[in-house]
């Protein structure tokens, strides 16, 4: 099963001959939702890839407030812990199952050859890197130039994007930690998306008109 999803979500990515590599030397594991897989401060000595589920990258102020910086889905993996990995630094964010999700763990030390000697891992990482630098401008463009209920709006939009539904399971409580703000201000906004017709509130159910 898990080989098959390792074929599944990155067979038409890394070529074969990584494939078999990965799946030999790769470490399994599995999260359930909420987990902790990465931790700040934490030293990273795997590579994560993710197989299946959803995963959340946030930062933590000084006061242990959390802000959401980007989703991960399966067939990515966390730019910013292979950052971490290169430079042999701690990591600076904090990875949290987003719904119970699986991956596979890469020991560090094959990373840097195999960015040398393999090019579909290069293509990879390079577009990953990419990818991510885009989320983090528009990340910093949504906190520096939307109002609070255009952020939880986009927030909304993003969330139905990763479900790849209209209907969100979720509590007030935990929008407004992802967005840095209280549960007051986001039950406020929410209320005003729905007299707007952009939403519609059930009991930790929002649905997108």
């Amino acid at each position: 099963m898990n080989k098959a999803l390792l074929l599944e979500k990155y067979g038409q990515i890394f070529d074969e001959n990584l494939i078999q590599e990965i799946a030999q030397i790769g470490i399994f594991k599995t999260f359930k939702k909420n987990d902790i897989i990465i931790d700040i401060n934490q030293t990273l000595k795997f590579i994560p890839l993710l197989l299946s589920g959803n995963i959340k990258i946030l930062r933590e102020d000084d006061e242990g407030n959390e802000l959401l910086i980007y989703f991960l889905e399966a067939g990515e993996t966390c730019t910013m812990s292979l950052t971490c990995c290169l430079g042999i630094s701690r990591s600076k964010i904090r990875a949290v199952a987003e719904k119970e999700s699986s991956l596979i763990m890469i020991p560090v030390q094959y990373m840097e050859r195999w960015f040398h000697d393999n090019e579909s891992w290069r293509n990879f990482i390079l577009e990953s890197y990419q990818i991510r630098f885009d989320e983090m401008l528009d990340a910093i463009d949504t906190i520096a130039f939307l109002k609070m209920d255009g952020r939880l709006y986009k927030y909304l939009l993003n969330k139905s994007q990763l479900y790849n539904s209209k209907s969100i399971a979720i509590k007030h409580q935990d929008i407004a930690e992802d967005l840095h703000t209280s549960r007051v201000v986001i039950s406020r906004l929410l209320k005003q998306l729905e007299n707007e017709n952009k939403i519609k509130l059930s009991r930790n159910k929002i649905e997108l008109i």
